[in-house]
């Protein structure tokens, strides 16, 4: 195959396999493994040991640098500060059980030798926070365990990429010294090499981009070459010492809280769709029939016991004597599906370690797709029944997820808030949400459409998405992004300006349905400041909807709380409304609470 169209075919493959997964609402692995397989061992349109030959290896090498990058950079100490005390507890003591129990199985099980079982075991900790997150939302868990599982699943990630770059520095220089001394000074050298570098590459790209030596435009291009470098430059020093490095250079910036973080955010996004995505691909494209044959008895023993046995044992240890009842710690042990990270790591490491004479290192890549399929299908399925079945899904009321801190937007949130619905105010300005934090409102700082607000929203908690920024494109691409996610029917947006006429405004068929207030932000902020407010009124026997409609025909009902269900109505929707739901409206000054409503209770102002 021509190399320009090998290239374009990776490319397709994986991207396309993230899309269809994404509108299929599907495990983006499972169907970059299936392309990869039928691309590759089925077809045979794709060879990489051949179309690439050696600059296979250098490939790989290069994308899995910038993934570990990748994940230094959400290695965030204060968010591992502020995490639950079970979360640290699964970082510092469960990490080191799941890679001591995972080495272990790798050697008395699969029947690896202990060079390769402890890189495997280290790669191994790694639960995959890409994964684990649509399972969260999928299965309605409840909201400690949740938060558990998907703190872990972050914190998780570097850290066990970083565990098996150690173990794998270690065999290295066990392998290429002649006795324990030497070995113990080449690691040495090669921790504090690397630990220099990517301490002096985070430091110089932290100084330049806060003394505006880079322009906005240049930031991600410099980033990029910066990582390649550091790589490179250290690996040519001291062979192997590059990953590490770029690692330690990736936590640096990361918590180096620089002003230019929506770039590096960027960076990530962008960067590491593309590399996980290819690396996948040529990783199983690569699997011939001498690697599937590996998958024995043996290798299913493996995978059994490191589902069933290591994974549970792992958690229930280190959360030993935690106050945290058993059947949350049995759902947190039990879920821990392993992700795309585990699988590039492996495919490289397991390729260096037959370089360095460990030949069962070649079992790495397929017994590393083994388990994560496994572990993605299994827990995917199960999740949701066995969460039933603990009594562990949410209870709370669905809440809220708002796009925009305008104030009608902050004044609906605290209306909300005040009923206590959970509401959360997501805006890319700070200071557009003041007004939300001091009325104690939840509030989200960030792009809400980029991979930390994925990470960080606690998206299972809310049921609707209502979009009411003052930018009509941005409120669609938000609706639109968030549909498959929320359910079409769930996701709404305020009215938006008249540009009908304009050819440059975005088609009303993409978005999100309207709100029955279907007005622009211009046009409700103006009632706003003419004296309009949210009430929440009780309905019952003596105060029908039929009384409420006729005591205040201006008002506009925008939902219905009926016990834990809440309905947002769109435009010349019908009213159900029986006796004891609240309904949630829009009214003027001149209807509200004082002569004629009785029983509203919770208003919310503009501020």
């Amino acid at each position: 195959m021509d190399t320009v169209l090998m290239f374009a075919t990776i490319g397709a493959l994986g991207v396309g396999a993230q899309w269809l997964a994404w509108r299929l609402r599907l495990p983006a692995i499972v169907l970059m493994l299936g392309a990869g397989l039928i691309a590759g061992p089925v077809l045979g349109l794709l060879n990489p040991a051949e179309d690439f030959g050696e600059l296979l290896g250098p490939i790989i090498a290069i994308a899995v640098a910038m993934i570990l990058f990748e994940g230094g950079l959400t290695l965030d100490f204060k968010g591992l500060r502020d995490a639950r005390p079970a979360v640290r507890r699964l970082v510092f003591l469960g990490a080191p059980f799941a890679w001591v129990l995972s080495a272990a199985t790798g050697h008395y099980a699969a029947g690896l030798s202990w060079e390769s079982s402890i890189v495997f075991g280290g790669i191994l900790i790694v639960t995959g926070p890409t994964v684990i997150a649509p399972m969260l939302r999928q299965a309605k868990l409840a909201r400690r365990p949740a938060e558990v599982l998907r703190w872990e699943s972050i914190l998780n990630d570097p850290v066990g990429a970083l565990a098996a770059v150690l173990a794998f520095e270690v065999i290295t220089a066990l392998r290429r010294s002649e006795s324990l001394l030497e070995a113990a000074e080449r690691l040495a050298l090669g921790i504090v090499l690397a630990t220099v570098a990517g301490y002096i590459g985070g430091w110089v790209i932290a100084r330049a981009f806060r003394r505006g030596w880079v322009p906005e435009y240049m930031k991600v291009p410099v980033l990029l070459v910066a990582v390649l470098g550091v790589y490179a430059s250290t690996d040519s020093v001291l062979h192997e010492s590059g990953l590490l490095a770029v690692t330690v250079m990736g936590v640096f910036i990361g918590n180096a809280h620089l002003p230019s973080a929506n770039e590096i955010k960027r960076f990530k996004e962008h960067i590491t769709v593309l590399l996980v995505s290819g690396v996948f691909i040529l990783l199983a494209a690569g699997l011939n029939a001498e690697m599937m044959a590996a998958l024995d008895w043996r290798a299913a023993l493996f995978v059994v016991l490191i589902v069933f046995v290591m994974r549970p044992a792992s958690v229930l240890l280190a959360l030993l004597g935690k106050d945290m009842p058993f059947r949350e710690k049995l759902i947190v042990g039990w879920l821990g599906p392993r992700g795309v990270v585990a699988v590039a790591v492996a495919g490289l490491f397991g390729t260096r370690l037959v370089e360095l004479g460990v030949d069962d290192g070649a079992a790495l890549a397929p017994l590393s797709f083994a388990l994560v399929a496994t572990t993605v299908v299994l827990h995917g399925f199960s999740a949701a029944p066995f969460a039933r079945w603990l009594g562990l899904t949410s209870s709370e009321v669905p809440g809220v997820l708002i796009s925009g801190a305008t104030p009608w937007s902050v004044a609906l949130a605290r209306a909300l808030h005040d009923q206590q619905i959970p509401v959360l105010v997501a805006d890319r300005n700070w200071f557009h949400l003041r007004p939300a934090r001091a009325a104690q409102v939840p509030t989200f700082f960030g792009e809400i459409l980029s991979e930390a607000a994925e990470h960080t929203i606690e998206l299972d908690r809310y049921s609707t998405l209502i979009a009411a920024s003052d930018n009509d494109d941005h409120n669609t691409l938000i609706c639109t992004d968030f549909a498959p996610e929320f359910g079409r029917s769930n996701v709404f947006q305020i009215g938006r300006h008249d540009m009908k006429s304009d050819s440059r405004a975005v088609p009303n068929t993409l978005g999100g349905r309207a709100l029955a207030l279907a007005q622009s932000s211009d046009v409700l902020r103006q009632k706003l400041d003419d004296g309009w407010r949210f009430t929440v009124t009780e309905l019952g026997e003596n105060y029908t909807l039929d009384t409420y409609l006729a005591d205040r025909p201006e008002a506009t009902i925008l939902a219905v709380i009926r016990g834990a269900g809440l309905q947002f109505l769109k435009p010349n929707q019908p009213i159900k409304a029986p006796d004891g739901a609240r309904v949630l409206a829009f009214v003027p000054k001149s209807a509200q609470p004082g002569a004629a409503a009785p029983k509203d209770e919770a208003k919310a102002t503009p501020t």
